[in-house]
């Protein structure tokens, strides 16, 4: 429970931590949230090295997500 509670603060604090940084641009956000969310969800998974392992995976497909021309960007 306490993990929980744990991560879902650290989403709720990283997403305002974004809300900030107008300066940033599309991609660098998406990796940035990207990390986030797959910090989260590896936390939840597992222990410490699922919460690297996540945020890295999440960092990679945030980034390759939101680059020009990828198949959501159509």
């Amino acid at each position: 429970m306490k993990t929980k509670i744990l991560s879902a603060a650290v989403l709720a604090a990283s997403l305002v931590g974004l809300g900030g940084c107008a300066t940033m641009d599309r991609q660098t956000v998406g990796t940035v949230g990207g990390a986030v969310v797959g910090g989260v969800v590896g936390n939840a998974v597992g222990g410490t090295g699922a919460t690297i392992l996540g945020a890295g995976a999440g960092a990679l497909l945030g980034n390759q997500l939101t680059k020009p021309g990828a198949a959501l960007n159509r």
